[in-house]
């Protein structure tokens, strides 16, 4: 285990952006991790996957690249199996793991970026699941005291790409690994149309889990670009949930603006709609812009910078708040 000085941290975030930092270390096991940060004077950034970042400028301070690994079977019963998985873990990989083992409950999250430790703390979600519904419990690490505290799952007041770790505990606690709570009894969710429509392109009636899994990647194949290929953290705007009246009202201009009711009687409405709409999609600049195929996405077509790509995010929100009274928030962090 050894801290590196002056790394790029370009092979560390799927943006591609070009940065440095001051200290770079791996974490491999939870012991090495409490000895590095129970002598670390300096700033911390904790980094997973990568996926949810966009770095603006060189970070003057000590990065942490989460691998810890494992996937642990805490027990099991006739309807339900509950694991404990390590938070350095890609997350795409704990799906397929989980598939093929036909334990349900996140294929639909199939093929988002990032690492398992991430997910709670943005509360993951896709096509009508949100992955709040199958943990049982986050273990993580206090930087406080390096003491390890279990969050059960009402305690991480989880809510719509939130949790107690972006908002009252943001920046005290480092995700070590999160529990799960599968089942072996699939009661699949298919309710979104896009999954719906794939499922008959590929001619089956009565899908398994695998079924769904391929449906999500295939459609989100279709609409997002590789990071490997283009730079970009996938979704960069969260969908924005609003009131009756401004719904309606948007309606009577645009009947067809895709929303989605909520228990509280409010709306969410799709972001990569409003994009579109402004006229930013596959707008081009340089080299960075809106992708092609879906509005939502900013990408890094090669040498852009971050601060680039945040004033094209600031654009982009300042349209859709002139256009739809509506301004919209990121879901990417911005370092």
């Amino acid at each position: 285990m050894e801290i590196q000085q002056n790394i790029s941290l370009k092979p560390y975030n799927t943006f591609g952006i070009d940065v440095k930092a001051k200290q770079f270390v791996t974490v491999n096991n939870v012991d090495d991790l409490k000895s590095i940060l129970s002598n670390n004077k300096e700033k911390l950034l904790i980094i997973g996957g990568g996926s949810n970042l966009l770095f603006t400028k060189d970070f003057n301070g000590l990065v942490v690249n989460n691998q810890l690994k494992g996937i642990e079977v805490l027990s099991e019963d006739e309807e339900f199996i509950y694991l404990k998985v390590a938070a350095g873990e890609v997350w795409h990989d704990f799906v397929l793991h989980c598939v093929d083992s036909n334990y349900a409950g996140i294929e639909n999250m199939s093929l988002i970026p990032g690492s398992v430790g991430a997910a709670p703390m943005q509360n993951i979600g896709a096509y009508g699941t949100e992955v709040k519904d199958v943990i049982t419990e986050v273990e993580a690490l206090a930087l406080n005291d390096f003491s390890i505290k279990t969050f059960k799952n009402k305690v991480c007041e989880f809510g719509y790409r939130t949790s107690v770790f972006k908002t009252s505990h943001k920046n005290n606690y480092f995700i070590t690994a999160v529990s799960f709570k599968l089942a072996k009894k699939a009661a699949l969710n298919t309710s979104y149309g896009a999954i719906e429509n794939e499922l008959k392109v590929m001619g089956i009636d009565s899908p398994t889990i695998k079924d769904v899994s391929d449906a999500v990647i295939s459609i989100r194949s279709s609409k997002l670009p590789d990071p490997k290929k283009i730079g970009n953290s996938g979704s960069f705007f969260k969908n924005p949930v609003v009131s009756e009246m401004l719904k309606n009202n948007i309606a009577k201009k645009y009947p067809n603006v895709p929303n989605y009711i909520q228990p509280n009687g409010e709306f969410k409405i799709a972001a990569g709609w409003l994009i579109e709409q402004c006229g930013w999609k596959g707008k081009v600049i340089g080299t960075y812009g809106v992708h092609k195929l879906q509005a939502l996405v900013l990408v890094n077509y090669g040498g852009a910078t971050g601060s680039e790509i945040f004033n094209l995010s600031e654009q982009i929100i300042t349209s859709v708040k002139d256009k739809f009274e509506i301004t919209l928030e990121r879901e990417v962090n911005i370092i």
